[in-house]
C-alpha cells in the first residue's frame, strides 16, 4: 500500500468540471499514468441533482428508471421497497457482452466520459456512486469491458460491464493483473458501493464507449492524415510531380471542404523542393497526383465534422431521465440516440477509401518507366529483378480491406425489447470498423513511403521540401535505398513504425506551423 501511495502521489492530478474537453485531451488523459478528481463546483452538481431525485422519489409520481421498470418493462411499477436491489439488478441483468476485451486505452477513455458526464451534472446519480466511478480510474482500476454488444442506442450492455467493477461485480485490471471485480477493488485498497435509487440506470444509461473510443480514433485520425500528406507529397517528389495544382488562386476558386488549408499544407511540406526551381516534366500528371489538396481537404472536411460530433458527445449530457436541478424536473431523453457519431464516421471511412485509391495509384505509377521517367519497378539493376513490382500485390490487397471496411455500419437495425427499441444507431461498430480501417490505411500509406523514398533516391540529386525531407529521412532510418532484391513487407512495416513515430509527427507540425497560420486542419496546429 505505501508503494501504491507513493506513485499515486508523483501523478499529474486533473480537476473534472465543466470546462469543455476535446477529443485530443480526453485520448491523451486516457493513455496517461494521471490522476483524476471531480471539481468542487462538480460535487455541488451532483448533489443538487440528487436533491431533485429524493423529491420524486418521496412524489411517488412515475419515473422512468427511478420507480418503472426499463426498456419493455416500462409499465411495471417498482415497490418502494425494491428501489435499492433493483439498482444492482440493472447492472448485472444488462451485462451481455461477449468476444474480445476492449483495449484498456479504450476503456478508460471510456470512464473519462462517463465521470466528465458525471460532472456536467443532469445524470442524478448519487455523489457516492459518482465517487466510486472516479475511484477506479483514479485508482487505475480498469474494467473489463466485452468488445461485442452495443446497438449504438446508448451502450448500455457493455457499461454495465463499465460499472459492474463499482459494485463488486465483473472483472477488471489492476497494476497489469486481471482480477475479479471484488478482488479488483480490495487490490486497489477500494470497498464495493452500496447503491441507491436511480444509481444502477445513471451508471449505465449514456454512450461512453462509443464516446471515449471515438474520441482516440479522432485523435490518432489527425496524425495519421498529416503524415500520409507528407508521404504523398514526397511521391510527388519522387514522380517529379507538376506542383502547380496546390496554387493558393486555384484552390480559392473552388474552395470546397478544407482544400484550401489543404494546397496550404503540401506548400508548406514542399517549401524549398527543388521541383519550384525548374519547368514541370509534365503540364499535367495522373489525377491521384493532381487531386491531394481536393481529397485530404474533403477528408479533412469530414474529421471537423466527425470530431465535432463526439466533442458534441464529451462535453454534452446524454442521461435518460435527464435531472434539470433548476426546475426541479426529471425528464425522459433519447440523447443516448448517437446518429451523429454514426453517420459521421461511416462518412469518414468513405473518404478514407478515397485517400487509399490515389495512394495506390501512386504506388503503381511510381513503378512505371513510362510514366514515372525512373528503371522499371524502381529497381537500378533491372534485368530479372522484381523490384518492388511484388508489393503491388500487397497494397492492392490492403486497398480491398480498407475499401471493405467502407461499407456503412449504420444502415440496418434489428427491432429489439418488445418493439420499443426499433432504431439504432450501431455507433460503436462504426467506431471500431474506422479504428481497423485506419490501421490498415497506416500499412499502405507506408508502403507508398517506402516506393517513394526508392523513386527520391533514384531521380538523383534532388532538394526536398521541408516536410518530405522528415519522412524522407524517417524512411532511411530504417532501410536503405534497394540493390538487389530483398523481402520488402519487412521493409514497409519497419517504415510504418519509424513514419509514425511521435517524433516525426512533430517535425511535420513544425514544419507547417508558420505556413498554416491562417488556416486550420486538425493535427496540424
Amino acid at each position: 500500500m505505501q508503494s501504491l501511495l507513493a506513485t499515486l502521489a508523483h501523478m499529474t492530478l486533473h480537476m473534472i468540471d465543466s470546462t469543455p474537453i476535446t477529443c485530443d485531451a480526453l485520448a491523451a488523459w486516457a493513455r496517461s499514468g494521471d490522476r483524476f478528481a471531480y471539481s468542487l463546483a462538480a460535487l455541488q452538481r451532483l448533489q443538487s441533482d440528487r436533491e431533485v431525485v429524493q423529491q420524486h422519489i418521496d412524489s411517488g409520481a412515475p419515473v422512468y428508471g427511478l420507480n418503472t421498470g426499463l426498456g419493455g418493462n416500462l409499465a411495471y411499477r417498482i415497490d418502494a421497497s425494491e428501489v435499492m436491489t433493483f439498482q444492482e439488478q440493472v447492472i448485472v441483468g444488462r451485462m451481455i457482452g461477449m468476444g474480445e476485451h476492449l483495449p484498456l486505452d479504450v476503456v478508460r477513455a471510456a470512464q473519462l466520459a462517463r465521470v466528465i458526464g458525471f460532472a456536467r451534472g443532469g445524470t442524478g446519480v448519487s455523489p457516492e456512486a459518482a465517487q466510486a466511478v472516479m475511484e477506479l480510474l483514479d485508482r487505475g482500476v480498469t474494467p473489463v469491458v466485452p468488445m461485442l454488444g452495443s446497438i449504438g442506442a446508448g451502450d448500455l450492455g457493455l457499461s454495465a460491464h463499465l460499472a459492474a467493477p463499482v459494485i463488486g461485480q465483473g472483472e477488471a485490471f489492476f497494476q497489469d493483473r486481471r482480477y475479479q471485480g471484488a478482488d479488483a477493488l480490495a487490490a486497489a485498497g477500494l470497498k464495493p458501493v452500496r447503491l441507491q435509487a436511480k444509481d444502477g440506470l445513471g451508471l449505465i444509461n449514456a454512450s461512453p464507449i462509443t464516446t471515449g473510443y471515438a474520441a482516440l480514433v479522432a485523435s490518432d485520425l489527425a496524425q495519421v492524415l498529416l503524415v500520409a500528406a507528407a508521404v504523398a507529397a514526397m511521391a510527388d517528389e519522387g514522380y517529379a510531380a507538376n506542383l502547380s495544382v496546390f496554387d493558393p488562386r486555384i484552390a480559392a476558386a473552388r474552395p470546397a471542404g478544407a482544400q484550401v488549408a489543404a494546397a496550404a499544407l503540401f506548400r508548406a511540406l514542399l517549401a524549398g523542393s527543388s521541383l519550384y526551381a525548374s519547368p514541370p516534366r509534365s503540364i499535367q500528371d495522373a489525377l491521384s497526383f493532381r487531386t491531394m489538396a481536393q481529397l485530404f481537404g474533403s477528408t479533412h472536411a469530414a474529421l471537423e465534422m466527425l470530431s465535432s460530433a463526439v466533442e458534441s458527445e464529451i462535453n454534452g449530457n446524454s442521461d435518460s431521465p435527464l435531472v434539470l436541478a433548476a426546475e426541479g424536473e426529471m425528464l425522459s431523453s433519447p440523447n443516448f440516440h448517437p446518429p451523429m457519431i454514426a453517420l459521421a464516421f461511416d462518412c469518414m471511412a468513405i473518404a478514407l477509401t478515397h485517400l487509399a485509391t490515389a495512394s495506390v495509384q501512386r504506388v503503381l505509377k511510381l513503378q512505371n518507366p513510362a510514366l514515372s521517367g525512373l528503371p522499371k519497378y524502381l529497381s537500378p539493376v533491372g534485368g530479372a529483378s522484381v523490384g518492388f513490382n511484388a508489393m503491388q500485390k500487397t497494397a492492392a490487397a490492403l486497398h480491398a480491406e480498407i475499401r471493405l471496411k467502407a461499407t456503412p455500419a449504420s444502415l440496418d437495425a434489428v427491432v429489439v425489447s418488445e418493439t420499443v427499441e426499433d432504431h439504432a444507431t450501431h455507433a460503436l461498430l462504426c467506431v471500431r470498423k474506422l479504428d481497423e480501417q485506419v490501421r490498415l490505411l497506416r500499412h499502405l500509406v507506408a508502403v507508398e513511403a517506402l516506393v517513394a523514398a526508392q523513386a527520391v533516391s533514384l531521380r538523383g540529386s534532388v532538394n526536398l521540401g521541408t516536410g518530405t525531407q522528415a519522412v524522407f529521412d524517417a524512411v532511411r532510418s530504417v532501410v536503405k535505398p534497394l540493390q538487389a532484391d530483398r523481402p520488402c513487407g519487412p521493409d514497409a512495416m519497419s517504415v510504418e513504425g519509424a513514419i509514425f513515430a511521435d517524433s516525426v509527427a512533430q517535425q511535420l507540425r513544425n514544419a507547417v506551423r508558420i505556413a498554416m497560420a491562417n488556416h486550420k486542419l486538425r493535427g496540424t496546429e
